[in-house]
């Protein structure tokens, strides 16, 4: 069956277990900023608060939606509240839609090598041997001309 193209929406700031674990209170908002990221909603109206929206819509993966809301008295943080994270490691699990699971081998165990044939070396003899060419075999012309 034929499947329309879905374009894959992402949109907000992703925030793992990880950064929030990074995050102290009495950060300055400029310390905040640089663990999280720019805010996606600040509101005018309540200037002691940030509001970290994540959303994300992948063909093959759950749909995911995340808030965090990191609020200030002042320009020191005062409280972090958030949906449950995940860590990054189980964040990047949950949008791969072409993992298998399967670990490619990318090595020969000893045992393996030592099982390969050995390769035979060529031998060249007569005729082949005095024909083979030892040097160049072609001259070119000077690039430049020559004064």
């Amino acid at each position: 069956m034929i499947t329309p193209y879905r374009m894959e929406i992402v949109q907000g700031n992703v925030v793992t277990k990880e950064m929030a674990a990074a995050i102290k209170p009495g950060m300055t908002r400029a310390e905040v900023r640089s663990v999280l990221g720019s805010p996606l909603l600040t509101d005018i109206f309540h200037a002691d608060r940030w509001d970290y929206v994540f959303t994300i819509r992948r063909q093959g993966a759950p749909y995911q939606q995340r808030r965090v809301t990191v609020r200030f008295d002042g320009e020191g943080m005062k409280s972090f509240e958030a949906d449950e994270l995940p860590s990054e490691r189980d964040f990047v699990a949950s949008i791969d839609t072409r993992s298998t699971g399967r670990v490619p081998k990318l090595q020969l165990t000893e045992e393996q090598l030592e099982a390969l044939p050995i390769p035979a070396e060529p031998v060249v003899t007569g005729a082949a041997a005095a024909s083979a060419p030892e040097g160049p075999t072609r001259s070119y012309p000077p690039l430049e001309a020559v004064r």
